[in-house]
């Protein structure tokens, strides 16, 4: 029995089985988001019940549970109707189910506002459209369509009057300026910049009339529908987003309606308080923070390591230094969040404001929350991260391959980025690896420089300077905090956490792959099991 621990086969037995369960954990928390993320778009049946007081109701049953004294099973409904209900769910238990049926007429409509509505398609109200369906369901679909040309109209109506909008605010600021400088010359190129802009203003007024004119006429065009209750219920063609038959769909139709989902989710933006609607201005700013992190994290933290590795002196300060990094990497991310605030946005971009926007004081440019705060602050949390890998990958080249290179004539400088660099690489992109990670979780200190519930516009457009450094961005990591504990209604909103929480996940894995990746050609070109 000695024998048998002084071998040390207990530890890794115990080592063992602490992967096992470690890697049972991570696939049971993967697999119940992924379980619940992508169930969601699957085009569930509308069951109708018919209980035994009398009423009916309709919806999508979301989940069902067994009473452990009674044994009776009860069913959460989905209910939809919002506005007419008052609310998004219902428990019936069993017991007080006389009938149910699947109809095949029962239509699901997913709208803009106030949730789904479930209920039966009475007609279409359409003036001034000849409409040449059979049925009132092929009548929808028809004036649906011509509805959604005239929104695509409207929508290039918009991006006209964005462009506009952007032109006569570049010109607003070149006024503000040539105001705040005071100067008697400026007054002729006001005068002419102001005609300008108003021109470009009663542009925008125009288009503004002409795409309100436009919805007003097709907001007219309406279908009729009644609930299960029996109420009744006009519902404007431009407040449907999509519709279904659910209980009538094939598999395959039910695939399409699938993926129309997925692409939703992938390229459209919120809706609802964020619980409905798609997640790309989300997934826009979660990936280009990261890859801003990364260019401010990766530089500085190599450089620092290879100063405290190949050039300082082991003496008081630098073991001072290596203590300061190593304690760095444990402090809570809040602080960094404080730091952030105070050092990058009131300092840095308070006194950039002072030195170049004086002019729009004491509205702030850079001396608010943006994109480019949030970057550096998530760099300083993870820079610890990058210093103490790649310290770590340059110690562990054997000392007879720099002797080596000098012995042949090679300065210093030449044997780090020719030999010590390349052959570092492997443990380097390990440390941007762990840094990616855990930039892509953090919430905390991103609430304080610069992530949004909804952000209006995205850090990076079409109009110069095309990246847009000092605006705020939408991260997917508080996207569900922000659904998953402030929606109004939480049961509604769980759905989308899970969908938010597998997107970021794939994000993570997805980033953190590429990098395995080229760290593994690197290794294998750069090995040093030679030596």
């Amino acid at each position: 029995m000695k024998l048998f621990w002084k071998t040390g086969e207990p530890y890794v037995l115990a080592t063992g089985a602490a992967l096992a369960i470690i890697l049972v954990m991570s696939l049971t928390l993967v697999g119940v988001v992924m379980t619940n993320g992508l169930g969601y778009f699957w085009p569930k049946a509308l069951v109708k019940y018919e209980l035994k007081d009398g009423s009916t109701a309709l919806g999508q049953i979301t989940q069902q549970e067994k009473n452990p004294i009674s044994g009776i099973c009860r069913f959460q409904l989905k209910v939809a109707n919002r506005d007419v209900l008052g609310q998004d769910f219902r428990w019936i238990d069993e017991k007080e189910i006389s009938k149910s049926s699947q109809p095949a007429e029962a239509v699901l409509l997913e709208r803009r506002e106030h949730g789904n509505y479930f209920g039966f398609l009475q007609g279409v109200t359409a003036e001034g459209l000849s409409l040449t369906g059979a049925t009132p369901y092929d009548k929808l679909i028809e004036a649906r369509k011509l509805v959604s040309g005239k929104l695509d109209d409207t929508r290039k109506i918009k991006k006209q009057m964005s462009d506009l909008n952007n032109s006569a605010e570049g010109l607003r600021l070149k006024i503000q300026k040539l105001e705040y400088k005071g100067s008697e010359q400026n007054a002729a190129a006001i005068s002419e910049l102001t005609a300008v802009r108003e021109k470009k203003m009663s542009e925008f007024t125009r288009l503004n009339e002409q795409a309100t004119v436009t919805l007003a006429e097709i907001g007219k065009i309406t279908a009729q529908m009644t609930d299960v209750a029996g109420g009744n219920k006009d519902i404007s063609l431009t407040e449907i987003v999509a519709l279904q038959r659910p209980n009538s769909m094939s598999f395959f139709a039910k695939c399409g309606a699938y993926i129309e989902r997925v692409r939703e989710l992938l390229l459209d933006d919120p809706r609802e308080s964020n619980t409905e609607g798609g997640l790309f201005p989300a997934i826009f700013g979660t990936v280009m923070m990261v890859l801003l992190m990364s260019v401010f994290s990766l530089p500085f933290g190599v450089i620092a390591a290879i100063y405290l590795r190949e050039y300082a002196r082991d003496g008081l300060m630098t073991r001072m230094v290596r203590i300061a990094v190593n304690n760095l990497a444990g402090v809570p991310s809040i602080v960094y969040g404080v730091f952030g605030l105070g050092f990058f946005v009131y300092g840095i971009g308070g006194s950039l404001d002072s030195l170049f926007f004086p002019e729009r004081l004491p509205t702030p440019t850079f001396g608010t929350g943006g994109i480019l705060w949030s970057s550096l602050t998530l760099a300083l949390l993870t820079v610890p991260v990058v210093i103490v890998a790649t310290e770590e990958s340059l110690a562990s080249i054997p000392k007879g391959i720099r002797e080596g290179s000098l012995a042949l004539g090679a300065t210093k400088f030449q044997t780090l980025t020719k030999i010590l660099l390349p052959m570092a690489t492997p443990g380097i992109m390990t440390g941007l690896i762990l840094s990616m990670a855990r930039a892509a979780g953090e919430v905390a200190p991103l609430m304080i420089v610069g992530v949004v519930k909804l952000a209006p516009t995205l850090p990076f457009d079409m109009n110069f300077p095309f990246f847009h450094m000092d605006r705020k961005f939408m991260h997917l990591g508080f996207h569900i905090y922000d659904v998953g504990f402030q929606s109004p209604n939480v049961e509604a909103a769980k759905p989308m956490v899970f969908v938010t929480t597998m997107l970021l996940l794939a994000i993570v894995v997805l980033a953190s792959s590429t990098a395995i990746y080229l760290r593994n050609r690197m290794r294998s070109k750069y090995t040093t099991s030679t030596f």
